[in-house]
């Protein structure tokens, strides 16, 4: 009798899409029933919107990343791209972290492949700027506005000091609001630490080009929490445009130029540019289309057998919306849809019939730093404390396993009894340069 072949499933990404489609897949079918490949080139998922607490020092970076390895038990994991992938082979290309690339051969793929930071041809951007998707940009954040105020407590030159302690931020969305809203309120209470340093030495810029922030949570909301953020000292420029930042010195449309040593981009997303190199179709925007039962399909509507998507780099129909209406790139969304398609990919393994992915969003948190935040939901508009511990408590729910939850619950109840550690570790960037400086010191001198 010949033996039943195990259908593999191979994953694409170990985002959210990804990670909870794995173990809503793993969970409904045993190993003989089914092979789950993983294919990241990190072998954690971030939890982006803890992203601000881990810049802040609120919370330990190891803590808002899940492991993939030990999450997905029964699940081979591989740290690397697929550079090539084709549908119609059921193959894919991956290029490991080191060594050459290989080629993997599937049953069903599951594109999961998510976002990345949306850039524009601005003069200097792409050198100077810093993004805030991945734990390694919050880090680099954090250590950039500490060791920014390390240097500038140490100098003397007016000029040099004013770049060092300005700060600017591109883009008035969740990300960039609560990056800011965090890291200024951490700065200003770390100017207890300096004795040369006063909070209104900071100097914080946001740059949006429309006129308004937040959408998300709506006008009065986001009329509060601009209002808010003013009243701190911070510069809102709206209806305004980055023009350039050139070596750190930044132009903007409404005519003002000024130095600042950080600008951190977080002006919107786009569909993850790998897709290019599948033979997936893809919509205007360069996202995989699918159905409601998150199918990957053509243009006419035509199922592709074996192939799957969600998330920020796919167009998943929004049935709680206008007809037409596509789901948005939200965290809400990219977690459910995840559940739903591992969910899905098993019912259709196993004979069942498919469910249409259907929810209705619960509303929008926003945090502008320690107890301060605003929140929308079911038509209840929050401010305050109270609306930004209803953000800690929705994202420590949403957080996944129980390890990261009770690891967070402790960081929280830490930060209430001692005060947050203001140090920066600048050197993680560049580990070696004190060994190097010592291996250069030990040279003979020459006679």
């Amino acid at each position: 009798m010949t033996p039943r072949k195990v259908p593999r499933i191979l994953v694409l990404g170990g985002g959210y899409v990804g990670l909870y489609a794995a173990m809503a897949l793993r969970k409904r079918l045993g190993r003989r029933e089914a092979a789950i490949v993983v294919v990241d080139p990190r072998s954690y998922m971030t939890y982006q919107p803890f992203l601000p607490e881990a810049a802040a020092g609120n919370l330990e970076p190891r803590h808002v990343v899940v492991p993939l390895r030990r999450t997905l038990k029964g699940c081979t994991i591989l740290s690397g791209r697929v550079t090539r992938l084709e549908h119609a082979n059921r193959v894919a290309e991956v290029t490991p972290l080191e060594g050459e690339p290989y080629r993997v051969s599937y049953d069903h793929v599951v594109t999961s492949l998510g976002a990345v930071a949306r850039t524009l041809p601005i003069p200097g951007l792409a050198e100077f700027g810093l993004g805030f998707k991945q734990i390694e940009e919050a880090i680099a954040l954090r250590n950039a506005v500490l060791g920014k105020m390390e240097a500038a407590s140490s100098v003397w030159d007016p000029a040099l000091r004013r770049r060092l302690l300005t700060f600017t931020f591109v883009g008035g969305g969740f990300a960039g609001i609560e990056a800011l809203g965090e890291v200024e309120d951490m700065a200003r209470n770390a100017c207890k630490d300096f004795d040369s340093i006063r909070p209104e030495d900071l100097r914080f810029v946001l740059i949006e080009a429309m006129g308004r922030i937040l959408p998300e949570v709506g006008e009065e909301l986001g009329g509060y929490a601009l209002e808010q953020l003013r009243a701190r000292g911070i510069d809102l420029k709206l209806n305004t445009r980055l023009e350039s930042c050139v070596g750190g010195h930044i132009e903007t449309s409404d005519g003002d130029r000024f130095e600042s040593d950080t600008l951190v981009w977080t002006a919107g997303v786009k569909a993850n540019p790998a897709l290019n190199v599948t033979d997936l179709p893809l919509d205007e925007r360069g996202r995989v289309r699918t159905n409601a039962q998150l199918q990957v399909v053509d243009a006419d509507g035509q199922v592709i057998e074996g192939a799957w998507a969600a998330g920020d780099n796919a167009a998943v129909p929004d049935l709680t919306g206008e007809p037409g209406a596509l789901c948005g790139p939200t965290a809400q969304h990219a977690v459910r849809q995840g559940r739903h398609l591992g969910a899905n990919l098993a019912r259709h393994i196993l004979g069942e019939p498919l469910e249409e992915y259907r929810h209705a969003n619960l509303g929008t948190v926003a945090s502008l730093g320690l107890y301060k935040g605003v929140a929308q939901t079911f038509g209840i508009k929050l401010r305050g404390p109270l609306a930004w511990f209803m953000h800690r408590t929705y994202h420590m729910w949403a957080m996944p396993t129980l390890n990261r939850k009770v690891r967070i619950i402790l960081d929280w109840t830490t930060a209430l009894l001692f005060r947050r550690e203001m140090v920066a570790l600048g050197s993680f960037s560049s580990p070696r340069a004190e060994f190097v400086a010592a291996a250069a010191g030990d040279q003979p001198r020459h006679q």
